[in-house]
This record gives structure tokens, C-alpha cells and sequence, in this order.
């Protein structure tokens, strides 16, 4: 099917000789002399490129763009423009424009710029489409990943569904801790009752024991009605606790007689209260080095480690990061009401290549500042708050084996997901066998990847490319 294209020109010979240019390369062609009848066209059929002057009567092509980007964001705009007005033309490419065309024009530049664009809509599409079906196959209760780390991370949390054990959830500092803590919560049997989440280190060493286990009016100076604490709060349900690393030692000795004995006393009361608590405790220190230090309870850790999650820094599941990406740019385009489609090569190579010390936190805190200042439909290496020096941004080829390594991941890991199954895979990804084959091949994904005696998924290289 062909092409549709939009020309807006009020010069007529201009207008009717860039139609018969077009036209004979194979492309549909629609005419219109202002922005005005150009933007009433769109409302009403869909286009697959717009050419358009800057200056014309009515309607111009800048508020014509700005009209264009609110309705139909995904369409690209190349601007027609007098050397006078190039100033213009180069700022509305950062507002959303695709690229421009210098009077008097081209039609050797017309051709090429066009097939570009068109392209360039044609594969942003279908990367789309990828990302839709990676995010939607690789979230768990606002947790995103598609590594091999993360999926037995999930099948681990998908197994304490049916029990209330006690879990210690384990990494470094903005890995997702509590996102684990609150998918543990609600996919089990304690989902319709209360999830307490407290931070142990925020709460002074000398309240800490009221603030868990409540107090009776009168206990203390200040104390003038009665508190429930943190665990009756959460009885029947998940109790979250925090930086366990902060607890000073005489609170951890009473938190473990509360494991032990399943009832808490409130500060100033003599009267014990029954609880059904699940603990589900956090930190970013290494507990047993703590332990081994006389600064945490043997014996408490060994009740709080029934089931024990080590969450994997980001440097260590790279192959997620498009995910991660992916879903923070649609969470802060939506918060934000934003126009941003997606983030250039150039960008997420930038983002792959970061050390990320600050683990998934820090990705989501630069990625909503990229969606704040961004200033074009995509999120770009200008809007990195890091260094990027020596990384470019590109289409093209370049996107070309962006998509083709995207691809590859996502039918890697659907093979890696139902074990390798090739009849199971194709018929998750909607496509036939002879498909799946064809692409196994275009993708150079072995045959016999994750058979025995076959490569693995991960020798393979999964997600190394992107």
C-alpha cells in the first residue's frame, strides 16, 4: 500500500511539481495551500508524512506543527523554508519537527528526506509495538525486568503466595526493595489486609519502641492517649521494615522476643496483644558482617531469613534497561502530560553505558528530568544530565540495529521463558514456526540455543548488543 503524503504549499507551481515528483516514485499525494485546510485534511484521513511551507497565509506551518505534534505525534513534519527563516525551521526540529528542505528545493533532497522520514515512522512503530509487548510480558507488580536474575526473583515471590513466612529483601540502595516488599504483599493471601511500611532509620533510637509496639496514655511525657504501633496496625497482613541495619541492639532484642512469642506489649502497658503479622524486612547492609561485629542479633536474623531475596544491582541486568526506560518515559509522559514518543539511540546507548550507582532509583529520577526539559518528541543526549561525551545522536542504520537488537532480546527471552520450547514461543509471539525460524536466523540466534549441549541464552550474548 502506498505512502500517503501531505503537501502544504501556497505556490501553486511549487506545490503541484513536488505532487508530480512524489507521485511518479510510487507515493499518494494530497494537496492543500494553507495550514488550515492542511490540519482540517488530518482530522479527518490519516497521512504518513506532511510537507509544509513555513510561511503561508491562514495558517502557518509553525502553528500548523504545533497543531500537528498535539493530534497526530507520531506523523513527521519536514518544513519548506527560505533561507531567511532558517533560524526557524532549525527551532522547530527541537519543538518536533523531523527535518527541513531549503528553497530553492532540491528534489534529489525532497526524495531522500521523505523515504527517511517514512522510515523512520515505519520502524519507531514497530519499536513501539516491542516495547509494548516486552513491558507488558516482563512486569510484575510494578516490576519491571526481563533478565533471568529477575525472573527467578519473580518466581520466588510468585512460590510465598499461599504462606506468610518471613522474607529478607537484600541489595543495594535503590534496587527496589519495597517494590518487592509491596508485590510479596499483595500477590498472596495478604493482599485485602493492611501493608505497614516503616523506615527504621528515620524513626530516633528513643521512639523506635513506641512507634513499633505503641504505648498506653501516661507511659511518657507526652504521652497523652493511647497509640496503636506499627504492628497491630498491620495485623493480619505486612509489616515492612526498613534499613534493619538502624535498629539499635536492645529494640532488636524485643522485636525478636515479638517474632518468637507473636504478641507485643505497648510501652506502659503489662497486657500482651496477639498479632499475626508477616515480617518482611530490608537493608542495604550486609547483615551477617553485622552480625559477626556483635551489631546485630544472630538469633534475629536467623528469624527474619526465612526466605532470603537478593536483589541484583542495575549494572548487573543491563538487558532491562530499555524496559526500565521504557515504562518510566510512558509513566512521566502521562504524569507530566507530555508529547514524548521515545528516546534516541544515542541516549540509550548513553544510559547503557552509565554506572548507575543509584541503581533503578536514579534511572527513574533522570528519566523523569529528561521528560521535564526535553524539548522534541524524543528524549535526547541533551537531555542526559551526565557526561555523554563521545556518544552521538543517529537514525538510520543506526536505528535500524537498535530495532534489530530489541527484537532479538524479546524472542530470546520468550524462548528462555517457556523453556525453550520453539511451538510454545511461536505461539506467544502470534507468529508460525517457519516464522520464528526465519527471524531465529536473521536475528543469528542458533537453533539449538538452550538445548544440552547447546548454547544458553546468556553465552549467547542476550541483551549484550543493546
Amino acid at each position: 500500500m502506498s505512502k500517503t503524503i501531505l503537501i502544504v504549499e501556497d505556490e501553486e507551481v511549487l506545490r503541484q511539481s513536488l505532487a508530480e515528483l512524489l507521485t511518479d516514485e510510487g507515493f499518494a499525494v494530497v494537496q492543500a495551500s494553507n495550514g488550515k485546510d492542511a490540519y482540517a485534511y488530518v482530522l479527518k484521513q490519516p497521512v504518513d508524512l506532511v510537507l509544509s511551507d513555513i510561511r503561508m497565509p491562514e495558517m502557518d506551518g509553525l502553528t500548523l506543527l504545533g497543531h500537528l505534534h498535539r493530534v497526530i505525534p507520531e506523523t513527521p513534519v519536514i518544513l519548506i523554508t527560505a533561507y531567511g527563516t532558517v533560524e526557524s525551521a532549525v527551532s522547530a526540529m527541537k519543538t518536533g519537527a523531523y527535518d527541513y528542505l531549503l528553497k530553492p528545493v532540491r528534489f534529489e533532497d525532497v526524495l531522500v528526506k521523505a523515504r527517511r522520514a517514512i522510515e523512520f515512522k515505519e520502524l519507531s512503530r514497530t519499536q513501539q509495538v516491542v516495547t509494548e509487548q516486552l513491558a507488558e510480558e516482563s512486569t510484575f507488580h510494578n516490576l519491571v525486568g526481563a533478565s533471568a536474575s529477575m525472573a527467578k526473583l519473580f518466581g520466588t515471590v510468585r512460590k510465598l503466595s499461599s504462606v506468610k513466612s518471613n522474607v529478607l529483601v537484600v541489595g543495594e540502595s535503590g534496587t527496589g526493595k519495597e517494590l518487592f516488599a509491596r508485590a510479596i504483599h499483595y500477590n498472596g493471601v495478604t493482599r485485602s489486609k493492611p501493608f505497614v511500611a516503616v523506615n527504621c532509620g528515620a524513626i530516633p533510637a528513643t521512639l523506635i519502641e513506641s512507634e513499633l509496639f505503641g504505648y498506653r496514655r501516661g507511659a511518657f511525657t507526652g504521652a497523652v492517649r493511647d497509640k496503636v504501633g506499627y504492628f497491630e496496625a498491620a495485623n493480619g497482613g505486612s509489616l515492612f521494615l526498613d534499613e534493619l541495619s538502624a535498629l539499635p541492639v536492645a529494640v532488636q532484642s524485643s522485636l525478636l522476643r515479638v517474632i518468637e512469642e507473636r504478641v507485643v506489649v505497648p510501652v506502659g502497658d503489662t497486657q500482651p496483644r496477639p498479632i499475626d503479622v508477616r515480617i518482611i524486612g530490608a537493608s542495604n547492609r550486609d547483615l551477617e558482617q553485622m552480625v559477626q561485629k556483635g551489631e546485630f542479633r544472630e538469633d534475629l536474623l536467623y528469624r527474619l531469613n526465612v526466605v532470603k531475596l537478593l536483589l541484583p544491582p542495575l549494572r548487573h541486568r543491563k538487558e532491562d534497561i530499555p524496559l526500565l526506560v521504557s515504562h518510566f518515559v510512558d509513566k512521566y509522559t502521562r504524569a507530566l502530560n507530555k508529547q514524548i514518543l521515545g528516546i534516541t539511540n544515542g541516549a540509550m546507548r548513553a544510559i547503557l553505558g552509565h554506572e548507575w550507582r543509584g541503581n533503578v532509583r536514579e534511572l527513574e529520577n533522570v528519566i523523569e528530568r529528561a521528560v521535564i526539559f526535553a524539548e522534541g518528541r524524543q528524549i535526547s543526549i541533551e537531555d542526559m544530565p551526565f557526561n555523554t561525551q563521545g556518544i552521538a545522536d543517529d537514525t538510520g542504520e543506526e536505528l535500524k540495529e537498535a530495532l534489530r537488537q530489541f527484537e532479538r532480546q524479546h524472542i530470546l527471552g520468550s524462548l528462555r521463558r517457556h523453556n525453550y520450547d520453539k511451538a510454545e514461543t511461536a505461539k506467544q509471539l502470534d507468529i508460525g514456526m517457519s516464522s520464528l525460524y526465519r527471524k531465529m536466523d536473521e536475528l543469528s540466534i542458533p537453533k539449538n540455543v538452550g538445548e544440552q549441549g547447546g548454547p544458553s541464552a546468556e553465552a549467547d550474548g542476550e541483551g549484550s548488543k543493546l
